[in-house]
């Protein structure tokens, strides 16, 4: 009989695959660029908060560098949903507020995926998992 904290293994996969899917999309789509030209994203990288472009650009590269890995892994997943919440928080909301639902829709999109695994937690098919700790915490 499952008990209230066990997830079957369709939620588990769903759950990796969301991971997956969402930070490599992360990682490929603006990640990788910003480190593979880490000099011309410092010219062209948006300033919002006035405090210049290198303090703009490191938060974004450990948002969307650095979590996607911790999040493939299902290390700290939810800690590190934050902070890619935050960045795309503040592109859509601060950067570019007068983009249309059609323009933003990768930015929302990914918005919906780190906020619900923030939410959810890795589930049980993460580095690490035990079978034990998956049946007696759920997802993670």
């Amino acid at each position: 009989m499952k008990t209230l904290f066990t997830q079957p293994p369709r939620v588990n996969a769903g759950l990796f695959f969301l991971r997956l899917a969402g930070s490599l999309l992360l990682l490929h789509v603006h990640g990788l660029p910003k480190i593979l030209h880490f000099s011309e994203e410092l010219t062209r990288i948006e300033d919002p908060f006035g405090l210049g472009p290198m303090m703009s650009l490191l938060p974004a590269i450990l948002a969307e560098v650095v979590c996607p890995i911790f999040i493939i892994l299902g290390w700290g997943t939810r800690l590190a949903c934050l902070p890619i919440i935050a960045v795309l928080l503040v592109a859509m909301l601060v950067v570019h507020p007068g983009w249309s639902i059609a323009e933003g829709q990768f930015g929302w999109l990914l918005l919906i995926i780190f906020t619900t695994l923030a939410l959810t937690g890795p589930g049980g098919w993460r580095l690490g998992a035990s079978a034990q700790q998956e049946v007696r915490h759920g997802a993670g």
